[in-house]
């Protein structure tokens, strides 16, 4: 009796675990991806149990894992998450946990050690010690020591969140950036400006009061300090210009680090897009020069998605910022928390012709398509995925 060949025998798929603390951070940093992923994995998807987990599973086509995480630290209910994220991976057996946003690479990491997952996986995707102080920046530094100590893969999200991790002995570990950076990138037929866009940008234009003929700074982000949006009202006022407009596309949090309304009562040509919006697009459309003058990223999407837009962008010489814009090439780079300096790189862009603007404009555009679209980008996963993975799906 003859048996059969097993050269095209595959074993079942690996089962790999994506999480983040809340489901809006998971959606937001892998929409789309997971069901790409699907096609190689058996995908899970994990966070605190909310609607966007479910909006997130429903429409990857993975399945859901439901674990309540505090943001903030909280001893005793961060020691619950731990023993429920080990119950779920001794239950689960994934080949690999990846792990994303602060808690849950802390928690994520720790409980699929006590598990035995064999690779765990954490992205840094910023940090926020370098930018803090005191028992605070102690505190921020040692939880991220202990992220790095219970994964057997760190990801840098940009070579400066890398340079961070090592200038401040978080980790000896090897540490690879995918790429050029970015763990998201570029939808590059999403990001591009189509009529009906343009159209939605001229009403935008239109309702906020802003003539065809005159030009526009876009800023989009939190209304918060620590995004520089005081120094950019401040540098923005000082231009006097009424020929030249602010737009800032976002919404106040409810916490301590907002900024004040009153701060741009009695500046004219100020406009705010009244809340949160779905689709920055035609916001971006709007605009002629983007401006993001915050004070820490790890490698900021918005400014990639202004560059796919066709904007030049004025940004501060921060961690990812810095590696999106080439000074004077597709917009300029000032120092953090320098309102000075942001004026007179504002003063420069206003001083621009349209045809050095234009310039600049289809070099930030070049610059995504080269090294930070999607297809690249989630490319390069993949290609480290399957690396640290191996390749034993098959038998023959």
């Amino acid at each position: 009796m003859s048996t059969p060949s097993t050269a095209h025998i595959r074993h079942p798929k690996m089962k790999i675990i994506r999480m983040a603390t809340i489901g809006l951070s998971l959606d937001i940093f892998c929409h789309g991806l997971l069901s790409e992923l699907s096609e190689e994995y058996d995908v899970v998807a994990l966070s605190s149990p909310d609607d966007r987990l479910a909006t997130l599973g429903a429409r990857e086509k993975v399945r859901t894992i439901g674990v309540r995480m505090h943001r903030e630290i909280s001893p005793l209910a961060d020691l619950k998450s731990v023993w429920q994220l080990y119950r779920a991976f001794r239950r689960e057996k994934p080949r690999m946990v990846h792990s994303m946003t602060p808690k849950a690479g802390l928690l994520g990491m720790m409980a699929a050690r006590l598990a035995g997952v064999p690779v765990r996986v954490h992205t840094f995707t910023g940090l926020v010690f370098p930018t803090s102080k005191g028992l605070k920046r102690l505190l921020l530094k040692t939880t991220d020591r202990f992220t790095c100590m219970c994964a057997t893969h760190v990801i840098p999200e940009g070579e400066g969140v890398k340079a961070d991790l090592t200038d401040h002995h978080i980790t000896t570990k090897p540490m690879k950036v995918l790429g050029h950076g970015n763990v998201k990138g570029v939808d590059l037929g999403l990001y591009t400006p189509t009529a009906e866009i343009t159209e939605r940008a001229a009403e935008i234009r239109k309702e906020a009061g802003i003539a065809p003929t005159d030009k526009v700074f876009v800023y989009i982000g939190r209304f918060v300090g620590d995004k520089g949006l005081r120094e950019l009202i401040t540098a923005f006022k000082a231009l006097g210009l009424p020929d030249w407009h602010l737009l800032l596309v976002g919404d106040f949090e409810g916490g301590a680090d907002d900024i004040s309304p009153e701060i741009m009562t009695g500046v004219p040509n100020i406009h705010t897009s009244q809340g949160w919006v779905s689709d920055v697009r035609p916001w971006l459309a709007a605009g002629d020069i983007f401006v993001f003058p915050s004070y820490r990223e790890g490698f900021p999407n918005v400014v990639l998605e202004a560059g796919a837009m066709g904007l030049p962008a004025i940004v501060t010489d921060i961690n990812g910022s810095r590696e999106i814009i080439t000074d004077g090439k597709n917009g300029l780079i000032v120092p953090p928390r320098d309102s000075q300096k942001l004026h007179e790189a504002m003063v420069t862009m206003t001083r621009a012709d349209k045809e050095r603007l234009s310039e600049m404009g289809a070099q930030a555009r070049e610059n995504v398509e080269s090294h930070f679209s999607q297809a690249y980008v989630r490319g390069c996963l993949k290609e480290y995925y399957r690396s640290i993975l191996g390749d034993d799906r098959t038998i023959g």
